[in-house]
């Protein structure tokens, strides 16, 4: 049970509570840099997913095997060899997204919230634990990243993951839509300052849902202290 709730915790903290942009403020650079559509955002962010999560077990893995003093330059060696396969495997295989992507793609070693994960939670929990928080993090960061490419996307061009089966194969031809049909664009979303701005709201958004959350959970509390009394 102890197990279940600490999973539980983890997992909301990655995806809501602790989330790398609403939460931590970090990543903000390929945020903004590579969502102008919710495909680019897609892989960017399944791509941050597998580093962060293989890091996180393999820096979980040796951490009796790390000295203390040196554990910060093993972490970005780790952190970037792992990036590197990620960088030649999407070269390889995902070559139309790997173009779009670009340096992007070997800046995932620069990420502070791999840096952090590292230190703050793998290098000192088991490997099963430190898996889990690698994944649910960067599975937050792709949903921010993925929402926040179909906010742009949607508002610039009218469509949502357009030529994702150029870009990530044609099993994913599934998941081109037409939202606004005749839709002429607005220019503005597609560039950064167009990041920023959806960026703003999305993390607005976020505030409100938390501070209706607060207030049903004290509201509940009141109630049921005045059920007892």
């Amino acid at each position: 049970m102890l197990l279940s709730e600490t999973y539980r915790k983890i997992a909301a903290d990655g995806i809501w509570n602790n989330n790398i942009v609403f939460g931590q403020n970090l990543a903000l650079c390929p945020l903004l840099a590579v969502t102008g559509t919710a495909t680019n955002g897609l892989g960017m962010g399944l791509a941050t997913l597998v580093v962060i999560t293989a890091s996180n077990g393999l820096i979980s893995a040796a951490r009796h095997l790390i000295p203390g003093e040196i554990r910060i330059p093993i972490f970005v060696l780790l952190i970037a060899a792992l990036v590197t396969l990620v960088d030649i495997l999407m070269n390889a295989w995902a070559h139309e997204l790997y173009k779009v992507l670009g340096l992007f793609i070997a800046l995932i070693v620069t990420n502070c919230a791999l840096l952090g994960r590292a230190e703050a939670f793998a290098s000192k929990q088991p490997v099963k634990d430190a898996l889990w928080d690698g994944f649910m993090m960067g599975l937050g960061f792709m949903l921010v990243l993925v929402a926040l490419g179909a906010a742009r996307e949607i508002s610039s061009a009218g469509t949502l993951f357009a030529n994702a089966s150029l870009l990530l194969g044609e099993s994913f031809t599934f998941l081109e839509i037409t939202v606004i049909p005749n839709y002429k664009g607005f220019l503005l979303m597609a560039l950064p300052p167009g990041g920023f701005i959806m960026l703003a709201f999305l993390i607005v958004g976020k505030r409100l849902i938390d501070q209706k959350l607060a207030r049903k959970k004290v509201q509940a509390v009141v109630l049921s202290e005045a059920i007892v009394e």
